[in-house]
């Protein structure tokens, strides 16, 4: 006698699919079986699947909301000026201007060794850098390399911010 190759399995879900494991060596597809019954079907978990994907991407949509507006607020607090470049660059820079000079004020001078005056420097220098392409550039810098980075930025030999002249 055959082992049967069609399986009628009850899933997790309440759904009941008929399975066919004839690929699966003889003596595997009980244990198989009963593997799926521990599960979804299919269907079920498609769904739960996509249903994940649009609530990650709602969460993505949110967190970059909530970004833009934190970015949009403290450039209008410390007098930033907007950023220049294609549109769909623009937020992106500025959440990005915002990121790094957050990060280079916690390290520099609150837990760092530098005052107010020499903040302000450097506040000077980022207000002069409004490619939004060189903020997205440097976002992975450290905080600490800030300035090096503003200076390479602004250095009068090269007379532009442009990197490819």
């Amino acid at each position: 006698m055959t082992v049967r190759t069609k399986w009628t399995v009850q899933h997790a879900c309440g759904h009941e699919v008929v399975h066919d494991l004839s690929n699966r060596a003889a003596d595997r597809r009980a244990g198989f079986a009963r593997w799926l019954a521990e599960r979804d079907c299919t269907g079920c978990w498609k769904a739960a699947r996509d249903s994940d994907t649009a609530s990650k991407e709602e969460w993505l949509a949110a967190k970059r909301a909530e970004e833009q507006q934190a970015a949009a607020e403290w450039a209008k607090q410390f007098d930033m000026p907007p950023l220049e470049g294609p549109e769909r660059a623009l937020d992106w820079g500025t959440r990005s201007r915002h990121q790094l000079m957050t990060a280079a004020h916690a390290a520099l001078v609150i837990e760092g060794t530098w005052d107010e005056a020499d903040w302000a420097e450097l506040e000077e220098k980022a207000r002069t850098i409004t490619r939004a392409g060189w903020w997205i550039d440097q976002r992975d810098a450290d905080g600490t390399d800030l300035l090096e980075l503003l200076d390479a930025a602004t250095d009068k030999d090269r007379g532009t911010e442009n990197p490819f002249h």
